[in-house]
């Protein structure tokens, strides 16, 4: 029998490190661990799984099957492709519990988020709102644009728990948009209150973008109970989805009629298609034409390998019943067991630390260290066999539900030794 926690027990631990009461984990790791032979995840110690989850074998299988179609049906691929496509919007739109949206896909976020930047209208609110914890795509892209006379207004990110009320009080009459988001990229913090910062922008005539690349498969987030309807969603499948690189995606609501100036001419397959869109987009646009549904955000030519390894995986894990309540559980399991680990340990904090601040509900999918020595201590660990990454002087370790605890065990020995 499978036991899975319900959302309100995440976290479920003692104040003192030694009387841990862990999260169960409902996912036996060795068995799906037979799984991932090409990545050799039970062979080595892969803490990466923030940053890179190995992908299940059925991908390799599935990325030789996109080759294999494209010499069978030539040009007549892509109709095999979009079915690939569709089953990876599916999927998505169940992982997001969204009814209320579509989902358009491209190569990374990055390409997804500069075309919502396009459509949007700067030139009469020439204001952004963001935080200063984003990831580079948004970050760099920002930075940038605020390069242009874009008015870019950083908000502290920490703490997690109050960043929505310092978005909220940045929103004016001037502002385009807020980008956010919603599990921090550099220490796992889960930011809450999202659906009130959408208010916030829909009073004014503002978007709502939210970056969930370190939220899809462990630390879910629903759209429907969030009341997020009306936000832009970007992630991808690089990280906890185990789907590799190609795999970006862009949840934009079903009434969007935005116009991107970044835009492929996939985007206008429809529009052409229907006679009846002469005038633009069945009547209510002019100019250049613009599908409605998924396409609105597209961009043109691209290589579908990625989407068949969305579909093998997507299916993989439903076959699996790698659901997200289970990931999370998995995960909090996880994260619960490093903690207690680490605390055991009792480094010297000047070398190595965490924040005993923030709750382990309020965590995504990996443990943030703080360290001085956070490169050397990441190649020292790598030396030994356990694959870490860092951000300056964060050292971040992220379990993945293929290892066992028996690995993550051996891992925080490794780094006892090494930190000592």
């Amino acid at each position: 029998m499978v036991y899975v926690l319900p959302c309100y027990l995440f976290g479920n631990v003692r104040s003192t490190p030694d009387k841990r009461v862990l999260v169960p984990n409902p996912i036996d790791a060795s068995a799906l661990a037979e799984h991932y032979t090409r990545f050799r995840v039970s062979e080595r110690l892969l803490l990466t799984g923030h940053s890179h989850q190995a992908w299940p074998d059925v991908s390799f299988e599935a990325q030789q099957r996109a080759w294999l179609d494209a010499a069978r049906h030539v040009d007549r691929k892509w109709d095999v492709a979009e079915g690939k496509a569709e089953r990876y919007r599916e999927a998505l739109a169940t992982l997001l519990d969204d009814q209320a949206g579509f989902v358009a896909l491209g190569h990374n976020t990055h390409e997804l988020v500069t075309r919502v930047l396009s459509a949007l209208p700067l030139a009469t609110r020439p204001r952004l709102v963001t935080t200063d914890g984003e990831f580079h795509s948004i970050r760099r892209q920002l930075d940038r644009l605020s390069e242009e006379r874009v008015e870019v207004v950083k908000v502290a990110a920490l703490p997690a728990s109050t960043l929505a009320e310092r978005l909220i009080s940045e929103v004016d009459d001037r502002t385009a948009a807020v980008l956010v988001s919603c599990v921090l990229f550099l220490n796992a913090h889960i930011v809450p209150g999202l659906g009130s910062v959408l208010g916030a922008c829909e009073k004014v005539g503002a978007e709502l973008l939210v970056d969930a690349y370190h939220s899809t498969n462990v630390a879910p987030i629903s759209l429907r109970e969030e009341g997020l309807d009306g936000a832009f969603i970007v992630g991808g499948g690089y990280k906890y989805m185990q789907m590799g690189e190609g795999n970006g995606w862009l949840r934009f609501p079903r009434d969007c009629r935005l116009r991107p100036v970044l835009t492929g001419w996939f985007s206008e397959f429809a529009a052409l298609a229907d006679k009846k869109s002469a005038s633009g987009g069945s009547g209510r646009e002019s100019g250049v034409l613009y599908s409605d549904g998924p396409a609105r955000f597209a961009g043109a030519t691209y290589d579908p390998t990625s989407h068949y390894r969305a579909a093998a995986v997507s299916d993989f894990f439903a076959e699996q019943n790698l659901t997200q309540d289970h990931l999370r559980a998995c995960s909090q399991h996880q994260i619960g067991l490093l903690v207690t680990e680490f605390d055991a340990l009792d480094l010297d904090p000047a070398i190595v630390d965490r924040d005993r601040s923030v709750p382990l509900e309020s965590l995504g999918g990996f443990l943030a260290l703080t360290s001085p020595q956070a490169p050397r201590i990441t190649s020292a660990l790598a030396e030994r066999g356990v694959l870490v990454d860092h951000r300056g002087d964060v050292l971040r370790l992220g379990p993945a539900p293929y290892l066992t605890d028996e690995q993550l065990r051996d891992a925080m020995s490794v780094l006892g030794d090494v930190a000592s």
